[in-house]
């Protein structure tokens, strides 16, 4: 077990002998009559480069690979066969993202170019995965041997459709699944509406897909705003001679070594340093963890056909602003107040066991934790995740002021958020958290291959649990001011205005979302719905809307 905690990197020397001299096509690189899904817009030959300098052979640079660590495999292997936890953002000019944008921005060879761009400078999105035990789980790169080469690769992980925006979304979330080993990020274009030559501007829907394992969601949304930076703000010919420079940089006789990847989280937090620490950071954790008491679930059905859905609703910029006013002068931001709304929601769903607290979880950002790490600076693209847990009582009062009431449990999540991202053992408590989820996903995956391989057989009945239960109630994903992470002003001329994020949900998975964007409060829920009592799934849901308009706007 102890080899997935220590990532290791190695590197292979190949040498590869095609010099990349040749230019780009005109339009479109794909057989779009046959596949019937690139509408693509014209555009005119491009060289990459001026010299035949900057297509050099790869010299001296190959193949590099390292293991996964505990948090990266967590989430690989239960994704291998129908793709939980894929990750997507829908930007659509109007965003999800959805836009709106002027035509000869969004020409086929420009977003080539610029995905492209992306793809070398964060060599994760252009990675494959190998898996040779449970243990040993490896990313792998092998660099580009020359720039076009890199638009070539991108232009494979780059597809036009022409379905709008729920289209788009229902067919990653419940179709055939989009990432694979070979594919872990994928790059979707859509035009719903017909396309035509004499209008300023058309819409786009686009959808940035990424394994969960590759990266989290500060990554996605940083990779969203530098997308649409160079789309926005660069001609096609700075574009091609950038592509050509961070080749050479990267990858080229420039290159004053191989490509690094990325090291894994666990690897990067500060370790425990001796035997003695190494089992109190182990003491700790297991008290902190018999600390959770949950006890409130939805109930589930079982249902062998999965079917993800997100109902999304969204706040215009004034009452966003009264929003966010109201929080301020509570002392809390929107997210505390989204704990205790789905707190206060589900109260109202449910009369069973009042006594048991409501226990929900949400994801704890670990970069301010990461030892220094020179591949960590040169790209964003890593998971660096952990979890924490808010816990509220599930009962109301039958008198008195909710209002009141509401705000003190608004304060109560603000202050266990607070403790989880501040407290010093949180890197310890990370770290100890990522080993066992790391343990639970090889164990998970290996009882699931012997059912498919048909050699399993039931393991003795496990001693029941001492204490009350710890079960949570619902996820949190709370992304915060995304509008502070999107520069609109660097791409002024693409239209910005929908966002939707989220994750290929596994079965009976259920997720609240919460994020501004555009100036406007969104809130979302994702789930199976063919996973839970849709009843209570509706009433709940219904109920996060009420408080929110109770507590939060009237």
């Amino acid at each position: 077990m102890s080899s997935a905690l220590d990532p290791i990197a190695k590197r292979q020397t190949r040498l590869d002998t095609d010099n990349g001299t040749g230019q780009l096509e005109a339009g479109c690189q794909m057989d779009c009559s046959a596949l019937k899904k690139c509408r693509c817009l014209p555009v005119a030959s491009l060289s990459l480069a001026s010299s035949q300098e900057t297509l050099v052979e790869l010299n001296h640079l190959g193949r590099t690979e390292r293991r996964m660590g505990d948090t990266e495999l967590s989430y690989y292997l239960p994704a291998r066969e129908s793709g939980v936890n894929d990750m997507w953002v829908v930007a659509k000019r109007y965003l999800h993202l959805g836009c709106h944008a002027p035509p000869h921005l969004l020409e086929r060879e420009r977003i080539r170019l610029v995905w492209a761009i992306l793809r070398i400078r964060h060599p994760l999105l252009a990675s494959k995965v190998e898996m040779h035990s449970y243990d040993d789980i490896r990313f792998v790169y092998v660099p580009p041997h020359s720039a076009e080469h890199a638009l070539d690769e991108a232009g494979d992980d780059l597809e036009y459709r022409t379905q709008n925006k729920d289209e788009l979304i229902d067919s990653y979330l419940n179709g055939p699944r989009t990432l694979s080993d070979d594919r872990i990020s994928y790059l979707i274009v859509s035009f719903p509406d017909d396309l035509r030559s004499d209008v300023d501007t058309i819409r786009c829907e686009f959808l940035i897909c990424a394994a969960h394992f590759l990266g989290d969601g500060m990554a996605l949304h940083q990779s969203a705003n530098d997308f649409f930076g160079l789309l926005g703000s660069s001609s096609m010919a700075e574009l091609s001679a950038l592509l050509a420079t961070e080749w050479q940089g990267k990858c080229g006789k420039l290159a004053a070594s191989p490509v690094d990847l990325p090291s894994a989280l666990e690897s990067r937090l500060p370790q425990a340093r001796g035997k003695f620490a190494q089992i109190a950071s182990r003491v700790d954790f297991e008290r902190n963890q018999k600390k959770l008491i949950g006890g409130q679930t939805f109930p589930k059905i079982s249902s062998a056909a999965r079917r993800t859905i997100v109902p999304t609703v969204s706040f215009d910029e004034n009452r966003t602003k009264n929003i966010l006013k109201r929080c301020k002068s509570q002392g809390v931001s929107i997210s505390s107040a989204l704990f205790a709304i789905c707190n206060f929601a589900w109260a109202k769903t449910t009369s069973t066991n009042p006594e048991m607290p409501s226990l929900m979880y949400s994801a704890l950002n670990l970069r301010s934790y990461l030892l220094a790490d020179k591949a960590l600076n040169d790209s964003y693209w890593f998971l660096a995740i952990g979890y924490f847990n808010v816990m509220l009582p599930t009962f109301l009062p039958r008198s008195g002021d909710l209002m009141a009431t509401f705000w003190h449990r608004a304060r109560m999540a603000k202050l266990q958020s607070t403790d989880a991202a501040k407290n010093p053992l949180t890197a310890s408590r990370s770290r100890e958290m990522a080993r066992e989820r790391g343990n639970r996903a090889r164990a998970w995956a290996k009882e699931d291959d012997d059912k498919a391989n048909g050699v399993w057989k039931a393991p003795p009945p496990a001693p029941k649990k001492a204490g009350p239960s710890s079960n949570a109630l619902i996820g949190l994903s709370l992304l915060g001011n995304l509008d502070g992470m999107y520069k609109h002003s660097a791409f002024s001329e693409i239209k910005l205005d929908t966002l939707t994020t989220g994750s290929r949900q596994r079965a009976g998975g259920m997720l609240v979302f919460g994020y501004t964007f555009v100036g406007k409060l969104w809130i979302s829920l994702g789930y199976d719905e063919n996973g839970f009592d849709k009843e209570v799934v509706k009433r709940f849901w219904s109920n996060v809307l009420s408080c929110t308009e109770e507590f939060l706007i009237n």
